[in-house]
């Protein structure tokens, strides 16, 4: 929680240089391989992957250790109590897995009923073209879902998006920096909106990797990257939010998850009106679900007298 004055050790200027190093360490360290260690460069895309898993995760065990020691002698704490710091917990596991996504879902009302439409439109095809209902027609799902899991588990990209990036990311920039900025002082609306611009900060290095790798103009990289910053700027605050009111580090990793996998919501499509309502009427359903499902109390068994750092069990 906030300390007064006079008992916070962890000032404003502390906590936003802290925060800014997390950050650029999180990329700096990306390039270590060639740029600090002089290897040799990767043979393959898979290899210069995994170096880069290697490093994400070497940084968030390094910024969990460097915030950990800016937070420890505040309070003496065990490690228990530092795993509750950065919302490490077991306890109502399955609240923070399912309430999140059911909630990050309704914002891809418009995307489901896209891919509802586009699965059954091929079905409807593939029926026709078998002349009915035949053994192989009912054998394709189950086959399709199959290739799908075996596509993507072999993926190192898959790897990337659903498992390296949103676990070592929401370690760092929120489950170490938003104790930080609140043991800072910052109130948590300030945290929700400035956390995010600390995580766009570890994705400009795609500036680089986009200018480099796709020989484009340096101002249609700018535009590109852009918009990825701008979704990454909305998503960044809705996890602080979701950090914030849960206390649990999975509910952003499930919706950092859920999110990389469908990727930009879609708002309309050509010839296809119910996608339009289908993403209106979800929006509107997130908004209004928005604190009822995030209640502190659903993910707390106690939230009158807690000792945490986040603050979420006053923020109800």
């Amino acid at each position: 929680m906030e300390e007064d004055a006079g008992e916070r050790r962890v000032t404003n200027s502390v906590a936003l240089m802290s925060c800014t190093a997390m950050a650029l360490f999180y990329v700096a360290i990306l390039y270590s391989p060639t740029w600090i260690l002089r290897l040799p460069p990767p043979s393959s895309f898979k290899q210069f992957m995994i170096r880069r898993f290697i490093c994400a995760a070497i940084s968030s065990l390094a910024s969990m250790l460097f915030s950990a020691i800016i937070l420890i002698p505040m309070r003496s704490w065990e490690v228990s109590h530092l795993f509750g710091i950065y919302g490490i917990r077991i306890d109502h596991i399955w609240q923070a897995m399912v309430f999140p996504l059911s909630l990050t879902s309704l914002m891809y009302a418009g995307s489901l009923v896209l891919k509802s439409m586009l699965i059954m439109s091929s079905w409807k095809e593939y029926r026709n073209q078998c002349g009915g209902m035949t053994i192989d027609y009912v054998k394709i799902g189950p086959q399709n879902i199959l290739n799908w899991v075996f596509s993507t588990t072999s993926s190192i990209l898959a790897w990337r998006n659903y498992v390296v990036a949103p676990f070592t990311e929401e370690l760092v920039f929120r489950a170490c920096m938003i104790p930080l900025l609140l043991c800072g002082g910052f109130k948590t609306n300030s945290v929700i909106f400035l956390c995010p611009i600390f995580f766009s900060l570890a994705h400009l290095n795609h500036l680089l990797d986009f200018y480099s790798q796709q020989n484009c103009s340096l101002f249609k990289a700018f535009m590109v990257v852009g918009l990825q910053l701008g979704y990454t700027v909305i998503f960044g605050s809705y996890a602080s939010f979701l950090f914030i009111r849960t206390g649990n580090i999975v509910a952003p990793i499930v919706a950092h998850i859920f999110c990389n996998f469908m990727g930009l919501p879609v708002l309309f499509a050509r010839g296809k009106g119910m996608v339009s309502v289908a993403f209106v009427a979800g929006m509107v359903g997130f908004l209004w679900l928005l604190f009822p499902v995030t209640d502190p109390v659903l993910y707390n068994d106690r939230t009158d007298n807690c000792r945490c750092w986040h603050g979420y069990c006053t923020w109800a």
